[in-house]
């Protein structure tokens, strides 16, 4: 899978110090994004607790406990065999540890999940590749892509036997930048027929039958 290239903004995200030029792209992928979207909501205490924070009472540097590193370590550990997703007991370990020693941290990928890979039509300009998660909540779209217009917003829908359309989110267009979107929809892999991108105007821009 490739690098989540907004996961490294979300902190800046959660605390509202994004310039006003990327507030809107990142906005966007959140809320098209599961995991993205669950480590904001995992990191909305964190920062509540840094406003409390008054800069004119802080002098010098804090110092680190000493055995930080073993501590942090048992305590992700720990969190693991609670079975909760590795990710998330990853990014909670580096935010406890940035704060603390000055941006130390550490990534670990999530467990290798089955992809279904699909067919998929896009528009003059646009190449793109995507691959389907049946999960028992819904079915997730994982889109590469390139060729999106710049700074244009997208949602993308998924077509149920009945016809019916849900969403499964939304994305701004990076233009020739490649970008990857992990999109959600309530539908369920059985029941899912199509899904297609859409323009702000409606129109067809990227369709996939299923």
């Amino acid at each position: 899978m490739s690098p989540d290239p907004f996961r490294e903004q979300l902190g800046a995200f959660v605390l509202g110090q994004l310039p006003p030029e990327q507030e809107p792209a990142v906005r966007a992928h959140v809320d098209g994004c599961l995991a993205c979207r669950t480590e904001v909501v995992e990191l909305r205490p964190v920062a509540e607790l840094l406003r409390l924070v008054d800069p004119d009472r802080v002098t010098g540097e804090a110092p680190v406990p000493p055995h930080l590193g073993e501590l942090v370590v048992s305590r992700v550990r720990a969190e693991r065999r609670r079975r909760v997703p590795r990710w998330g007991a990853t990014a909670a370990a580096a935010v406890l540890v940035s704060l603390v020693s000055g941006g130390i941290g550490w990534y670990a990928g999530q467990p290798s999940l089955p992809l279904e890979p699909v067919a998929v039509q896009a528009g003059a300009g646009v190449r793109a590749r995507a691959a389907l998660v049946p999960h028992t909540w819904g079915v997730e779209i994982k889109l590469t892509a390139s060729g999106f217009t710049a700074g244009r917003a997208y949602r993308v829908v998924v077509t149920d036997r009945e016809g019916r359309e849900a969403s499964a989110g939304a994305f701004v267009g990076t233009g020739d930048a490649p970008m990857t979107c992990n999109l959600n929809s309530s539908v369920l892999r059985g029941d899912a027929t199509r899904f297609a991108v859409l323009g702000d105007d409606g129109e067809v821009v990227l369709t996939a039958s299923l």
